[in-house]
């Protein structure tokens, strides 16, 4: 358990979950508690906002929001599933909420996808309350597995075509998705030609953090890039991912698989399209900067 509450005071959502909370919090109305709880891993909260709707806490920190998810799961799903020329089987970490699920299992090219959720009770409470995500566990072409992802990959070698790691910061069980020996495992478990993508934070409060993870991946992966999209209820409102492929020269800012508009009305898009897709890499000047020094 974190040692910060996660109950609202005074009618209020604190977000204290952050790598910053020492100098950033966000604070949201809470116009109805739907759940609190405690798992054998975290703090559990759910509660709704007349401007975000249904809200999935863990930890103190905002993990999604009715409003808001669509921008977070579809540009972690379909920034790999896009610049990989045949994603056939895919493996999820994390991802509780059943979001990118959801978003995996709309692209056409996926035949399998496996799922490693460490924390049962995050899939029951958003099966409960948040069904609109959570719709990605029907998916026939998922298995969702209540297992430790780290080992996981440690155990399965040269499987899948993209391993997309949605998990959230790196305190408490997420720890360890963030390490070295991590992306050195998901290289392995990767077939030739396979990428990874993993949420990667907000350049805007953790720009050294990023620029730690790159010099832990570049000497493993030849290709490696950081790609950005907007998502409102997080602290600074935007959030990173960290792509990389075991292909050399990887153009991830023109996707392979372009969405018409009538492919993006049939799979019920909100947020992603090719155009997205090729913006989520144009950076601000100083990130792009700053990511090249190391």
């Amino acid at each position: 358990m974190s040692s910060n509450s996660s109950s609202p005071k005074d009618g209020w959502f604190t977000e204290t979950g952050v790598l910053n909370s020492d100098n950033v919090n966000l604070s949201i109305k809470v116009n109805g508690l739907l759940d609190k709880r405690k798992s054998d891993f975290q703090d559990i909260l759910l509660f709704k906002n007349d401007i975000f709707g249904r809200c999935l806490v863990l930890d103190d920190a905002i993990q999604c929001t009715e409003l808001d998810e669509s921008a977070y799961q579809e540009t972690i799903s379909f920034l790999p599933l896009n610049s990989h020329p045949d994603p056939r089987r895919v493996l999820i970490i994390g991802g509780g909420d059943g979001g990118v699920a959801r978003e995996v299992s709309k692209h056409p090219k996926v035949q399998e996808i496996i799922q490693c959720e460490i924390d049962e009770e995050v899939v029951k409470v958003s099966k409960q309350y948040l069904p609109f995500m959570a719709s990605g566990f029907d998916s026939p072409k998922l298995k969702l597995l209540f297992a430790d992802g780290y080992q996981y990959v440690i155990d399965h070698k040269a499987e899948f075509d993209v391993i997309i790691t949605d998990s959230s910061d790196p305190k408490g069980p997420a720890v360890t998705l963030y390490q070295k020996e991590y992306y050195r495992a998901l290289y392995e478990a990767l077939r030739p030609g396979g990428i990874i993508c993993c949420q990667a934070e907000s350049y805007w409060f953790d720009l050294p953090f990023i620029k730690e993870l790159f010099t832990k991946v570049k000497p493993i992966f030849p290709s490696v890039a950081y790609a950005s999209t907007a998502v409102a209820s997080y602290p600074s409102g935007q959030i990173g991912f960290l792509i990389c492929s075991k292909s050399a020269d990887v153009n991830f800012g023109e996707p392979l698989h372009v969405f018409t508009a009538e492919d993006c009305d049939q799979l019920q898009l909100k947020y992603y399209s090719a155009a997205m897709h090729r913006s989520a890499f144009t950076l601000p000047l100083f990130v792009h900067k700053e990511l090249n020094k190391t």
